[in-house]
């Protein structure tokens, strides 16, 4: 552009002086020298290289925060180091006069640590201010390894607010991690929370500190010591034993600099309370109550109609059988005991075994659940709402043990041992062998046949089943049956060791103390043996697994001790379930050990001790030992269960006298059944 002005000059100059004599020659003279002189300084303009910036900021980061040269940066925190990481090598030399951190036009001293590679670079500074702005300057002072030039950058950042944060936490004068659950701690007690920060004199901490249990705030006593950091935080009154506590401090907590905190909270459990909630008496004694609270609930809660007893005590008009076949067998106890006279007991079992023979049956069998006043099918589920053979197993169980306890001279007794006889002889067992199958199946309805299609295989709760179909005087089945169907040609066999006890069948670690239970109320497990199992030793050992684990208690459940121990299907926190070692949700269930006693009387009888005289004021209620408890979610059952209830007062018994496995073991047909499937029996 300055050559093309020039030269328009020169031309316009020259023509306008075109007749300008030699006088003037001299003037030209100086004009020549004045366009060379522009000429070379426009060349001088136009064509030297321009030296381009060859380095780069690859990244900056505070910490693990990016910094950005363009955007805002907020929240930066005050105590991280800034690493800048370049495109290329760096002339580490050049760093410290290039590097600049300002608060204001305050300088703020600076460290630097070069990497290996001399890519990046480690800023270090003392603690910033919080809630603050600063300017990170890297000027274009800052050189290449090889000379190459740097564009400078400035990043402009804001800090994060201050935190406080709880640095420790002291309960009555020792250490405590809050990161474990947090067990056995005293009722009354004196947290000192050391914070980061001082706390502000004039704040109000119950406003913002609470200890609460379900339901319930405790009242707090707070002193926020010299140092300002440290606040005891103590009890007012004393906390219950054996609860879960939150202690929470809210994030609303701050202090005078107005720093923010994040909230802070922890659960722990209280102690148990050691002194006995009811008078002690002998082990004799306390049996006997026991059994005759549990016995009230298949007396007094009895169905008024038909005699037998409720699902469970908010059942209403439902009744279920397999609970009613434990009924009828703790109306034998309840005479013995003394709890109700004979004559009151007959006319119970007459009720009740009336109403079994015009109630729904289908092909012989009862179904679980029926209605007490009309005797009609009440669905268990779907595809059934007929026949369930294990619940009808369960019944016939207990008829027959009472069969064999009433008087064959007496007119009115001898008419329900007819009825029992009818009722027993009209279970068509080898029918449900659906078609002559090996192999007995549990459920048959009139709407939906065979759709359940649940076939029983052990090893559970349901030796009995196969027990009763063998010796079925009318409807039996073949030994085969049980040998290929139930113990599926020796499959329900397990053989492993867990605990250092063996465990002869089912699943690892025994399953729910129920499988121990159920089919030996009548069935006298110290007589029997076969090529499976010895049964005294399959549910003594089954029960000492499932208390061994949960003395182990892998998954750190509150409560679980060697005193208060019994895995088994009940009602639970989440709705009801068959808890097992390998189903472990932290619920203890009364009835797993005490219906043990005959297995394991002295672990059985501590078990009965803890929950009695320590956790009675929780678990003992009108018809005994509530269902269920955890402590862990600080959950205790208000619920009885009919099939709960009776094995506890059966078991018992059998433990004291024997009574129910003598009755029906004397059965003829029952010892000709076992004998059919070779059962030793000595």
């Amino acid at each position: 552009m300055v050559l093309v002005l020039v030269a328009t000059w020169v031309r316009t100059t020259l023509k306008m002086n075109f007749l300008i004599t030699t006088v003037y020659f001299s003037e030209m003279v100086r004009i020549l020298v004045v366009v060379f002189a522009l000429f070379h300084l426009a060349c001088s303009d136009d064509e030297s290289p321009e030296v381009s910036v060859q380095i780069e900021i690859e990244q900056v980061l505070v910490g693990s925060i990016p910094l950005s040269a363009s955007n805002e940066n907020t929240l930066i925190p005050v105590d991280r180091t800034i690493n800048v990481k370049f495109t290329q090598q760096i002339d580490t030399n050049t760093v410290a006069s290039a590097v600049t951190l300002l608060q204001g036009e305050k300088e703020i001293d600076l460290t630097f640590t070069f990497s290996s590679d001399k890519r990046s670079v480690a800023i270090d500074h003392d603690v910033l201010d919080f809630l603050t702005s600063y300017r990170l300057i890297i000027s274009d002072q800052l050189m290449g390894e090889n000379s190459e030039k740097f564009a400078a950058k400035t990043f402009e950042f804001m800090t994060a607010n201050g935190e406080i944060k709880v640095e420790r936490i002291l309960l009555n004068g020792e250490s405590f991690n809050t990161s474990l659950i947090a067990q056995n701690i005293p009722t009354m007690a004196s947290f000192q929370i050391d914070f980061s920060e001082e706390l502000d004199l004039s704040t109000d901490f119950s406003e913002v500190i609470t200890l609460k249990r379900p339901t319930f705030s405790e009242v707090l006593d707070f002193d926020l010591l010299e140092n300002r950091r440290s606040l005891i935080v103590s009890t007012g009154s004393e906390m219950d034993y054996l609860t879960k506590y939150k202690f929470d401090i809210s994030s609303t907590l701050t202090n005078a600099r107005d720093y923010s905190f994040s909230g802070f909270s922890f659960d722990f459990y209280t102690q148990l309370d050691s002194t006995f909630k009811f008078p002690e008496v002998t082990d004799e004694e306390l049996l006997t109550l026991v059994q005759q609270q549990t016995f009230k609930y298949f007396w007094d809660f009895a169905h008024p109609n038909s005699g037998l007893i409720r699902e469970r005590n908010t059942s209403g008009n439902l009744v279920t059988i397999g609970g009613s076949g434990f009924g009828v067998m703790a109306v034998l106890v309840g005479i013995e005991r003394g709890f109700i006279t004979r004559e009151q007991g007959i006319d119970r079992l007459e009720t009740i075994v009336n109403f079994l023979s015009s109630a729904n049956r289908f092909h012989g069998a009862w179904p679980h659940w029926m209605d007490g006043v009309t005797g009609e099918t009440i669905p268990f589920s779907n595809n059934d709402d007929g026949a369930d053979l294990v619940e009808t197993a369960f019944m016939v169980q207990g008829l027959l043990t009472v069969r064999q306890y009433l008087d064959k001279t007496n007119v009115r007794e001898v008419n329900i041992i007819t009825a029992i006889n009818r009722l027993w002889e009209e279970v068509e067992w080898d029918w449900f062998t659906q078609g002559g199958q090996e192999l007995l199946y549990w459920h048959w309805s009139p709407n939906a046949g065979w759709q359940k299609n649940l076939p029983i295989r052990g090893w559970n709760e349901s030796l009995i089943v196969y027990v009763l179909a063998a010796a079925s005087p009318t409807h039996a089945v073949s030994a085969e049956v049980y040998h290929n169907g139930w113990a599926r040609s020796g499959g329900m066999a397990n053989g492993g060791t867990f605990y250092t006890t063996d465990l002869p069948l089912g699943p690892d670690l025994g399953g729910p103390l129920f499988f121990s239970h159920y089919s030996f109320l009548g069935l006298d497990p110290r007589k029997l043996k076969d090529q499976y199992a010895d049964y005294w030793q399959q549910n003594v050992n089954h029960t000492l697994i499932n208390r061994a684990y949960v003395v182990d208690n892998p998954l750190n459940y509150v409560g679980y001790s060697s005193s208060c121990w019994g895995l088994t299907a009940s009602d639970n926190h989440l709705g009801y379930s068959a808890h097992a070692p390998d189903n472990d949700l932290g619920v203890i269930t009364p009835t797993a050990a005490l219906s043990a006693m005959p297995y394991t009387p002295e672990e059985s009888m501590t078990a009965l001790k803890h929950f009695y005289y320590l956790l009675g004021d929780r678990l003992w209620g009108e018809y005994g030992f509530y269902d269920a408890f955890n402590l862990t979610e600080n959950w205790t059952a208000s619920s009885y269960l009919a099939i709960d209830q009776g094995p506890i007062i059966l078991m018992i018994e059998n433990h004291r006298t024997a009574l129910l496995w003598d009755l029906f073991m004397s059965n003829e047909e029952i010892t000709a059944g076992l004998e059919k499937l070779k059962f030793e029996i000595f």
